[in-house]
């Protein structure tokens, strides 16, 4: 089994890619090549996605029964004591710190000056 998925590429590389996949869900492709084809497709799949993204995933014989490759994607394979996992980069969020204001809110204002 194969699933090629892509996100943001040319409609021509979709349309490359039925000759030999079905395309269940758009950008989703699954069929069961042979590993020739399936390299072929991938290296198509590479040269033409241009800006966009792309996962193979496909099974072989290992501890997980299937083994992936990606294409312009932030998160990348990482073979940890036989296991693909996923690496995931540090998302390190800039989160101004919020400056207390100073003096009196409004509601404190109305309270102590008896403005209701």
């Amino acid at each position: 089994m194969t699933v090629i998925i892509l996100t943001n590429c040319p409609a021509g590389l979709r349309g490359f890619l039925t000759r030999w996949l079905m395309e269940i869900s758009p950008g989703v492709f699954i069929g069961g090549p042979s590993t020739r084809i399936r390299e072929a497709l991938w290296d198509e799949v590479q040269k033409y996605a241009d800006t966009g993204r792309a996962l193979l995933a496909y099974s072989t014989n290992n501890e997980q029964g299937f083994t992936f490759e990606t294409h312009d994607h932030k998160w990348h394979p990482v073979d940890h004591d036989g296991i693909t996992l996923i690496r995931r980069p540090k998302n390190q969020p800039t989160i101004a710190a919020a400056t207390p204001t100073t003096g009196w809110s409004k509601a404190a204002k109305r309270r102590r000056y008896g403005k209701r």
